[in-house]
């Protein structure tokens, strides 16, 4: 059984322990941390060299990442004098709704990136990057992960980050509380839930527009495949291990802060930082923010468990890959634009951006220094289950399961809300 701490120094992840806890693989990101709009470059103002040269076009939806990718710019732009990197970050929702069609034009984005499964299945088909087989720094990445960058036998891009889709659990109130175990079964998650909410705070802030805890909610559905097998027809939202989670979701929903549904993000993360919710149930991707808030107290993650008792969990946790970078075939600086790519892809680099983020990545031979990551990296042992959430390939499909959280939290019957949603599911799952 998996203890509760606060975050140690631990081993980072090492090719070794990734390999083997990550060989899991489903089909087809996470619906990451919400951007916002601008620009920045960093640039020399020296002549260039061989060949890399003028202004370099990144395009992304991380404005949490700004800065980072800014320094890193910096040091591209010491390696090619002469290079100018310069960042166009777009909320994440807009970013997906309208990256293909902005980079399609080649003003925007001579590097670029995608979200794991819908995005870069439209990528893909419309030919937005650029073919990427034959670089040589592809043995930089882990092989399961950039997998996911590929597509009908071509490298189209290299996912770039490694997350972990799970709620975040403050373990001071944890340990307060007296709860040094996670809990391996549905019951023992109540019953941490009630000892969470008995320390005088919210257990969970959700954000009600925020669904990444169905990926641990769902972990544990009879098929590792079973969002898939909806999008397919082969199974419903109407069958009863899907009526059974939304009951399960139901119970959860009284351990939320009051006007859940219409809380957003920013706000569900100030209870959490604050100290006057337990859990943020959304993933690692967060964690930078909680601790640009000035938040000090540990962090460990705290998946839904809604095995019966007796029953062992099948999957203990969620990951994902996504953030993948790649090269816009309609490039106006391709030479630019694959230098940059390549430059993010060495270890040295990889390494610096996921310290300043606080995201684990999928290059190999990181040796990371941040608290953060080097405490949960221990969940890369754990049975592991690629983030459900995403087997969507139509958003349309996605977004209709997806809501049943939010409906039957607010009130509607588990059986009518299953009812509607799977009328939306026949409407949009693609014939």
């Amino acid at each position: 059984m998996s203890k509760i701490s606060s975050p140690r120094l631990a081993a980072p992840v090492s090719r070794r322990t990734v390999l083997g806890a990550f060989g899991l693989g489903l089909g087809s990101v996470a619906l990451s941390a919400c951007g916002g709009p601008g620009a920045s470059s960093s640039e020399s103002s020296s002549t260039s060299g061989g060949g890399v040269t003028g202004r370099v076009s990144f395009y992304h939806w991380r404005t949490e990442d700004r800065q980072a990718i800014e320094d890193l710019g910096a040091a591209f732009a010491k390696k090619y004098p002469g290079v100018q990197l310069e960042q166009t970050i777009d909320p994440s929702e807009q970013y997906e709704a309208t990256a293909a069609q902005k980079a399609g034009t080649g003003s925007v984005g001579d590097a670029l990136t995608a979200f794991r499964g819908p995005q870069f299945t439209q990528f893909a088909e419309l030919g937005t990057f650029a073919d990427l087989s034959s670089v040589g720094y592809k043995s930089n990445y882990v092989p399961e992960f950039i997998a996911h960058g590929a597509s009908q036998g071509k490298q189209l891009g290299f996912p770039y980050q490694l997350l972990f889709n799970m709620p975040l659990l403050n373990t001071d109130i944890a340990e307060k509380a007296g709860l040094s175990e996670q809990p391996t079964d549905w019951d023992a998650y109540l019953s941490a839930l009630d000892r969470l909410k008995a320390q005088g705070v919210y257990a969970i802030a959700w954000p009600g527009n925020d669904f990444q805890v169905l990926n641990s909610l769902a972990m544990n559905a009879p098929d590792d495949e079973a969002f898939a097998a909806i999008e397919q027809g082969k199974a419903k939202v109407t069958d009863d291990w899907f009526l059974d989670l939304l009951r399960k979701w139901k119970q959860m929903s009284a351990y939320f802060q009051p006007n859940f549904a219409g809380t957003k993000l920013d706000g569900a993360l100030a209870l959490y930082t604050q100290g006057k919710a337990a859990m943020l149930p959304t993933g690692s991707f967060h964690i930078v923010q909680v601790r640009a808030a000035g938040a000090k107290f540990g962090i460990e993650f705290a998946p839904v468990i809604t095995t019966p008792k007796g029953q062992a969990p099948r999957n203990q946790g969620i990951y994902n890959v996504t953030f993948i970078l790649g090269v816009n075939s309609k490039a106006k600086n391709p030479e630019g634009a694959k230098a940059w790519v390549e430059f993010l892809s060495q270890p040295e680099n990889a390494v610096r951006y996921a310290d300043a983020t606080y995201q684990h990545v999928t290059v190999k031979d990181v040796q990371y220094t941040n608290a953060d990551l080097k405490a949960l990296s221990p969940w890369s042992e754990r049975k592991l289950l690629l983030a459900p959430r995403f087997q969507f390939a139509s958003v349309g499909v996605r977004s209709a399961v997806e809501n049943t959280l939010l409906t039957v939290a607010t009130g509607t019957p588990v059986e009518q809300a299953a009812e509607e949603a799977q009328k939306l599911v026949d409407e949009a799952r693609p014939k």
